[in-house]
């Protein structure tokens, strides 16, 4: 199997059934968004959500959860998505704050 770099149109070989990946990273966390294969070669999509974490003894952890989503589901998931996203961006639109250092912006990551 093959992970396809489509930005920089380099072709990496990966492991297992990943094809493609795309990490997003907002604010404290990292979105993966995975193209993954099955054995008949269909695709599906996970999302997984990772947030690093100190732990008490001041290693590393990360809390990651992960939902898998099916083409089958795509265009109703999307649908889903879509409106919600514009039912929070409608009553609660972007602001800006001001601070003694400066103006600063509030994003939908910050809460």
């Amino acid at each position: 199997m093959y992970f396809e770099d489509f930005e920089n149109s380099e072709v990496m070989e990966r492991n297992g059934d990943d094809v493609y990946s795309k990490p997003v990273r907002a604010g404290k966390r990292t979105y993966f968004f995975d193209v993954k294969a099955t054995k008949n070669n269909d695709y599906y999509l996970t999302i997984t959500e990772s947030k690093r974490r100190i732990e008490k003894d001041g290693r590393f952890s990360y809390d990651k959860h992960k939902i898998f989503l099916y083409k089958e589901d795509f265009e109703k998931f999307a649908e889903g998505l879509e409106e919600v996203v514009k039912y929070i961006k409608d009553r609660c639109p972007v602001v800006e704050t001001r601070r003694e250092e400066g103006v600063k912006e509030l994003n939908f990551e910050d809460l």
